[in-house]
């Protein structure tokens, strides 16, 4: 080699060196990215396809949807804390993601040190006490006048232990002075079904969830946890008007979140992306029959709704005396 290609090879280093972004130009994805989903059928599952379906549109590589169940999301949970952070793989997450670190005595990562939050992409308004249709109550007062009866065996269905549904459940017994018994089931898929068949009684649940069986006669909507009422369901009433206080619960949202060690830039993309998606009028038509409000927020402001949260179920596990070893 002479002097002259030397020279020519020397100042090429020199501006690799000086602009990495020459070595890798090609811009994210580049391949497949994974969603995984910590649950198996349900809300998170559905919200993550119709995520993951608008983004491989718009992004030009496919988003695939990876159910991961197990331990109320633990399973998954790891799996993803445990991933390469490159922006492939990444997480929808629910109110049960906060919960676990309140609950939960050790967990195999540090929730809130192994994840990145991308952003908040739905939020439900609140949860509705829906009873199996053959229950003989038609209002709260009735169901805790007959769940206080010495011979009552009333139970109500959780997906898992120490959940948000599991969680209310409790709250509902300690305000009400009732003692129903929480049955854990290996995902809301089955506690739904047994729900509807009458094999328990009693169930707290998100809208996308309980309204289609509400409306198609196969349960009954005796309260809703949010201040004031529903739109989408006028007729029931809040907690607080059906006598029980301190029940008001806004617990329902689904979220985004990454490994930490993801790229920011990455993750700036993806939330460009998210908000893109969101605002997309046929998701938005599917949020609205699923009673659902899309978010799209940055990172900044998902991690600090986070944070409220964590704080928020730190009380509730620790007012309801919810621990799992």
């Amino acid at each position: 080699m002479n002097i002259k290609n030397i020279r020519t090879a020397l100042a090429f280093v020199a501006v690799v060196i000086g602009f990495p972004g020459l070595v890798n130009a090609n811009p994210y994805p580049e391949r497949p990215v994974r969603i995984v989903v910590p649950f198996g059928t349900g809300a998170p599952d559905t919200v993550a396809r119709m995520v993951a379906q608008q983004l491989s549109v718009q992004m030009k590589q496919p988003f695939v949807v990876e159910n991961r169940p197990g331990a109320n999301g633990i399973v998954g949970s790891e799996a993803v804390a445990r991933a390469v952070p490159d922006g492939y793989t990444l997480m929808v997450i629910s109110a049960a993601f906060t919960i676990n670190p309140s609950v939960y005595k050790k967990l195999p990562f540090d929730t809130k040190r192994d994840f990145v939050p991308v952003s908040q992409l739905f939020s439900t308004e609140a949860l509705i006490l829906a009873v199996r249709p053959t229950l003989p109550v038609n209002s709260v007062a009735e169901l805790i006048q007959l769940a206080k009866q010495p011979d009552s065996r009333l139970s109500y269905g959780t997906p898992g232990v120490g959940n948000s549904l599991h969680l209310v459940g409790e709250l509902f017994n300690q305000r009400a002075g009732t003692n129903i018994v929480a049955v854990p089931y290996k995902g809301l898929g089955p506690a739904m079904n047994d729900l509807i068949s009458g094999q328990i009684d009693i169930m707290f649940l998100t809208p996308p969830l309980a309204v289609p069986h509400i409306r198609a006669g196969k349960l009954k909507a005796l309260a809703y946890t949010h201040p004031t009422r529903a739109s989408f369901l006028p007729d029931v009433p809040t907690m607080a008007e059906s006598g029980l206080s301190g029940m008001e619960y806004n617990g329902g949202w689904y979220g985004l979140v990454a490994p930490a060690g993801t790229p920011k830039e990455v993750i700036e993309r993806l939330n460009k992306e998210i908000s893109t998606a969101l605002a997309n009028p046929a998701i938005v038509h599917q949020a609205e029959k699923l009673n659902m409000t899309p978010v799209g927020s940055t990172a900044v402001e998902f991690g600090a709704f986070m944070k409220s949260q964590f704080g928020k179920f730190e009380e509730i596990a620790r007012k309801a005396n919810i621990q799992v070893d």
